[in-house]
């Protein structure tokens, strides 16, 4: 049976995309999350705009055989461009790379997705109008559909969040039900974003960001011990299975080959994503504290595989209104093979060859969490004295409303404890 885009993106997607965001280290995540969002938005535009330029100026020399036009090659170049999460988390996650490392090549493949379904949603209805019909008032539109979904996306997420918090909150005399709460709130925000057509992955993992730090707290030891392995289990088996219907899908009769411009994408989708790393890189570096090297640059340039999200997308194009569709479909295949067997299965030499550290346990420890907590009120007491407003300060003003307003009503009589403190002390065995 091959992967259709319709069993992907509601069956096969959501259980990985849920897995992430639910055990998100939130911290880690919203500590890089403008660097995350510049190689996620600008850079997924950059690669989106210089591959379709690219291929399109080469085009006229005649080299593929066939006229290809711009609008037919920006879609392609949109849904090619975007750093697939699943095979990311297939690489980056089985080889416990450098955390830093981990969580911006990550959070740019989960945040990418709004841009890259964006451009090619836009571009698809640009199609239809003709190029000789777009006028500026449909580009706008297509900038602030951008803004709309990516925003939309998050609020569902957020919102259904909340409710897992108070939903949990009422199943203490019935545990059994308890896990089952937590996957139907998360498969609701992923219905619900697509119902609206918004970014369901941002949905899905924003609702796992925000639910997780009040069902830890509502449900009982055994359930969260259920929920954690039913997710990585469901994580795995789904993730195992995109590959394997992936693979079965590539056997089929609506592909056409086309070496030139095979060769060039897979040539120029690399290029590209070097260039953009290298780039962006230069622009983020002079404003974070922890600078990203040389070699953090190599690793996240390599890292940028493709899969499932571009193939699921590609098959998705309508072939009676883009002729050149099964062409696309056989250069988005040829570049997920590309980047998950050569660049994927090439990550562990290279990062050795870097010596980056891998296999790193990324659990804080109970005393690396009161640390980081006194470290937090000690910084934010010498901006309050000196007038200023950084990162801590923000987050003490968020913990102060979380636990004044939220929490009570999230949470009853667990809302003066911290899920992350509370998780450290049963994984160090002194939960009773």
């Amino acid at each position: 049976m091959p992967l259709s885009p319709l069993m992907f993106f509601f069956f096969l997607l959501p259980p990985v995309i849920f897995d992430a965001g639910y055990y998100m280290p939130n911290r880690l995540f919203f500590d890089h999350l403008g660097t995350i969002l510049l190689y996620a938005v600008v850079g997924t535009i950059f690669n989106a705009f210089a591959l379709s330029i690219s291929l399109w100026g080469i085009g006229y020399t005649g080299i593929y055989g066939t006229f290809i036009p711009f609008l037919d090659l920006f879609l392609f170049s949109a849904l090619i461009s975007a750093v697939d999460p699943v095979a990311v988390l297939g690489v980056f996650d089985e080889l416990k790379v450098d955390k830093v490392l981990y969580i911006l090549v990550f959070g740019e493949s989960l945040l990418n997705d709004a841009v890259s379904v964006v451009l090619y949603n836009v571009t698809q209805a640009l199609i239809q109008i003709g190029s000789e019909n777009i006028t500026g008032n449909d580009i706008l539109i297509g900038v602030a559909a951008f803004f709309v979904v990516a925003a939309g996306g998050t609020a569902i997420g957020v919102i259904f969040g909340y409710f897992g918090g108070i939903a949990t909150r009422y199943t203490k005399r019935i545990e059994i039900i308890e896990p089952v709460v937590v996957f139907l709130v998360a498969y609701l925000a992923d219905m619900t974003a697509e119902l609206f057509y918004m970014s369901s992955i941002l949905s899905v993992t924003f609702c796992g960001i925000t639910m997780k730090n009040y069902s830890l707290l509502n449900m009982s030891e055994s359930s969260c011990l259920t929920v954690k392995k039913t997710v990585k289990a469901l994580s795995n088996l789904t993730e195992t299975l995109i590959f394997i219907l992936l693979g079965v899908s590539t056997v089929n009769d609506t592909q056409e080959w086309n070496t030139s411009f095979i060769g060039l994408t897979i040539l120029l989708c690399t290029v590209y994503r070097t260039v953009g790393v290298f780039i962006l890189t230069a622009i983020a570096n002079p404003l974070r504290l922890h600078k990203l090297t040389v070699k953090d640059q190599i690793v996240m340039s390599w890292g940028g595989l493709r899969g499932a999200v571009a193939f699921a997308l590609v098959y998705m194009i309508n072939s009676g209104s883009i002729n050149n569709q099964p062409l696309f479909a056989s250069a988005t295949i040829s570049v997920v093979f590309f980047t998950v067997f050569v660049q994927g299965c090439t990550m562990k030499p290279l990062l050795l060859a870097l010596k980056i550290p891998i296999g790193v346990d990324e659990e804080a420890s109970l005393s690396e969490r009161l640390h980081v907590k006194f470290q937090d009120h000690l910084v934010a007491g010498m901006e309050l004295i000196s007038g200023s407003t950084g990162k801590p300060t923000q987050r003490l003003r968020y913990k102060a409303m979380d636990r004044q307003y939220i929490r009570p009503l999230l949470l009853g009589q667990a809302h003066s404890l911290d899920p992350k403190t509370v998780e450290s002390i049963q994984l160090n065995g002194f939960a009773s």
